[in-house]
């Protein structure tokens, strides 16, 4: 495993002194992980797969290897146990899938069936169409948190750079920003870029800048409400460990849950931990549609009329209070459902 981490830090470019900082962890430790006189922890071994982009399993694979060996590697009954402790892994770890309710599997299977018509059209994808369905993005991500554009004159901020009487300036900053942050998701989308601290911080950053700067692109440190919701987010100093579980759940589902599943869980995983002073619910609907566009999908807009907007809230509070996901589920693969009709209607016609 030395020699895995130290090729990926070259790779990259990094002093281990860089690695260090940007992990919080010790620079002597990192030296002695890549010497091999020290072991790091399961959650290090995640942390330097996220930064160094080595593959996840074949990390684990070699920590885990040397884990063993270290362990119990010169016990004259070392092997006889390993092939006791096969048996046993094999039999525990038969893969466990999480069972779907009949409803969202319903769903997913309609999304799937759309996914495969969208496929065949791609062909006729055009700039005009999503330049238009993104501003309606942005309308609604907007009216959600209570910004009063309408349609009309979001599309005039955004697209003839007019300033709109009677708005604030911080309305108009929040559509600039939005819609900056939508062309920056589908950067990564087209880069493959992986999600990471990174790129969440630099997409709250477009969200809050000019808003407010002090606080773009930083975690919060002081407590904050949810108003008009049962749910307290974490303390503060609980904020970063929070954030840490959020990308190691991320890397460890990524490839195994559903793509709505995965979108729909990083949206509610991040707005519960609730990591920002303000835009957290603009960030976390951006990552959502991240992961979306990143399989193939389209933009999952949830609109901001009072009806939707109250269920979203509602599904949301009970994801949070009352540890069931089921209805916020229910609720993302049913608005990606429809966008998906919507746009293989608009591409058909």
């Amino acid at each position: 495993m030395k020699t895995l981490l130290k090729n990926a830090r070259e790779q990259k470019g990094l002093k281990t002194r860089e690695v260090a900082q940007l992990l919080a962890i010790d620079q002597a430790l990192i030296s002695k992980f890549e010497s091999g006189t020290r072991k790091p922890t399961r959650d290090q071994v995640v942390k330097l797969a996220s930064l160094l982009e080595i593959d996840l399993e074949t990390i684990m694979v070699a920590w885990l290897k040397e884990k063993i060996i270290y362990e119990i590697g010169q016990d004259e009954f070392a092997l006889k146990a390993l092939l006791v402790a096969e048996q046993e892994i094999r039999y525990q770890s038969k893969p466990i899938k999480k069972k779907l309710s009949v409803t969202l599997q319903k769903i997913l299977d309609e999304i799937d069936t759309l996914k495969i018509q969208l496929d065949g059209f791609r062909q006729f994808d055009s700039y005009r169409i999503a330049q238009a369905l993104e501003l309606e993005y942005t309308f609604e991500s907007n009216r959600i948190e209570g910004n009063t554009m309408t349609l009309r004159e979001t599309d005039l901020v955004i697209n003839e750079g007019l300033t709109i009487s009677g708005k604030s300036m911080r309305e108009h900053l929040e559509v600039i920003n939005h819609q900056e942050a939508i062309a920056y998701i589908k950067d990564l989308m087209q880069k493959n870029t992986a999600i990471k601290e990174r790129e969440v911080l630099s997409i709250h950053n477009l969200i809050l800048r000019g808003i407010q700067p002090e606080d773009a692109g930083r975690y919060r440190k002081v407590q904050v409400m949810i108003q008009g919701s049962n749910y307290v987010p974490p303390q503060p100093f609980l904020v970063t460990k929070a954030m840490e579980d959020f990308f190691i759940w991320y890397e460890t589902n990524k490839s195994t849950l559903h793509p709505i599943i995965l979108a729909a869980e990083m949206h509610e995983r991040m707005v519960t931990i609730h990591p920002f002073i303000d835009g957290n619910g603009r960030t976390s609907r951006l990552i959502m549609n991240l992961v979306l566009l990143q399989h193939g999908y389209i933009i999952a807009n949830i609109k901001g009329d009072y009806e939707n907007r109250m269920r979203y809230y509602q599904t949301l509070e009970t994801a949070q209070t009352k540890n069931n996901k089921e209805d916020f589920l229910l609720f993302i693969a049913q608005i990606e459902k429809e966008s998906l009709e919507r746009y293989l209607t608009i591409i058909g016609q």
